[in-house]
Order: C-alpha cells, then sequence, then structure tokens
C-alpha cells in the first residue's frame, strides 16, 4: 500500500483528500506540526508528498527544497496560487506535477496513479532515517543536519545506519562488529573503537552532541531508551 504525506493547512481539504485517497486503498497522513515536516516527512517514509504553497511558519516551496536535499520522493503541489510563476517556480523547485484548486478529485487520484506507476515500477526513491533533526539518507550514504552535508566513511555510515535502524535500542560491540565484516573490512575491538571516536568527532562538529551514547559494558545507542 502507498504511502502519501499531506501538507495541507485546510482540515476540510486535507481530511478530504484523505478519506478520498483511502477509497483507492492508499494509506495517508495529514501534517500534524508545520515545524517539523521534515521529521514527520522522514519519520513516516511516504512514496509521494502532496503540497500546499501557502502555509503556517514556513511555505510549500521551503519544504519542497528540504525534502530534495535528502530525497527524489514525488512532489504535487496543490495550490489555489496557479498563475503561470507559481507553476514554473514549483517545477524548477523539484516538483513533479502541479495542480490548480480547486481540482477534482478523480483528476487528482488519476495523477498520483500515474506517478506512482512511473515512480516504483523503475525503482523506489531512497530511504531516509531521522533522528533529532539529522537525517541519514541511505541512497548515497549521507547525513544532512541543519542544511550542512557530513561526509561519512564506509564504516562510519555502517556504524550510524545500525544505531539508526535500532533506534531507542542498545546495540552491541558484537552487532557493530557484525555490520562492519559486511564492508569487507577487518574489524577488531580496537577498529570499532576507533570508527565510532572519529564519527563522534564529525558529529559533535556539526552539531549533534551526544548524539551516541556509550553503554559501558554493553554498546552503543542513538536515542533514549528509558
Amino acid at each position: 500500500m502507498h504511502r502519501i504525506y499531506i501538507v495541507e493547512d485546510d482540515k476540510g481539504i486535507a481530511d478530504g483528500i484523505s478519506t478520498c485517497l483511502s477509497a483507492w486503498d492508499m494509506e495517508t497522513k495529514v501534517v500534524s506540526d508545520f515545524r517539523e515536516v521534515m521529521s514527520e516527512f522522514a519519520q513516516y517514509q511516504p512514496h509521494l508528498v502532496l503540497m500546499d504553497i501557502t502555509l503556517p511558519f514556513m511555505g510549500g516551496y521551503h519544504w519542497c527544497n528540504e525534502i530534495r536535499k535528502v530525497s527524489s520522493v514525488p512532489i504535487i503541489f496543490l495550490s489555489s496560487a496557479s498563475d503561470n510563476m507559481n507553476i514554473i517556480m514549483a517545477m524548477n523547485m523539484g516538483a513533479d506535477d502541479f495542480i490548480p484548486k480547486p481540482f477534482d478529485p478523480n483528476v487528482l487520484v488519476a495523477k498520483i496513479q500515474a506517478i506512482l506507476r512511473r515512480t516504483y515500477n523503475f525503482g523506489n526513491s531512497s530511504p531516509v532515517i531521522e533522528h533529532e533533526g539529522a537525517i541519514l539518507n541511505t541512497g548515497d550514504n549521507t547525513l544532512t543536519y541543519n542544511d550542512e552535508r557530513i561526509e561519512l566513511s564506509k564504516n562510519e555510515y555502517r556504524i550510524l545506519l545500525t544505531l539508526m535502524q535500532n533506534k531507542g535500542k542498545i546495540v552491541s560491540r558484537d552487532s557493530l562488529m557484525e555490520a562492519l565484516w559486511e564492508t569487507d573490512s577487518f574489524v577488531d575491538e580496537n577498529t570499532l573503537s576507533v570508527n565510532v571516536g572519529r564519527l563522534r568527532k564529525k558529529l559533535e562538529a556539526a552539531g549533534l552532541k551526544d548524539f551516541i551514547t556509550t553503554k559501558f559494558g554493553v554498546g552503543y545507542i542513538v536515542g533514549n531508551n528509558e
């Protein structure tokens, strides 16, 4: 079932779209916090985003740009501001389509279905994992935080991926070493410690202090397990 993330501040329109898409066997999520669009996007992992232009706090163009930094997921703009300038702006920002309001629900469904077929018949967009505003893109192995791209080595990426995939759970040192073996690297206790230390320094330099917590004698954790 395809997941559709609806970023629309008119509750009536958002609920109507959600009801309509549910009837076509699509799962939907309507934005709940307009300050945390990227966090909700990363947690929900949608197959397609429906985005209004005029939104509280930050506009749709801003969020489209932020999503495009980490994902190629399809984005369709829905807006009554359907003059040529806004349509051109939306497409230049990375949108896949622009549907003027008011719109026919049948047209909306048809366009969504067409984009989903075109996108996911030829390969899915890269998933992302988010924690405390840091976004790990598993498609190109990059970490983004506060608009800064943090370069990771192959081992650093594998460590962070394993920890973020198990967010809120303690990951043992043995499990991390097994994950590093998948990269064809020779790994022992010292190698793991060195890589975790380098990774921590990079994260702290980017403003992510205490992102990884050591559980002495057990392993490491991202997020709170209490």
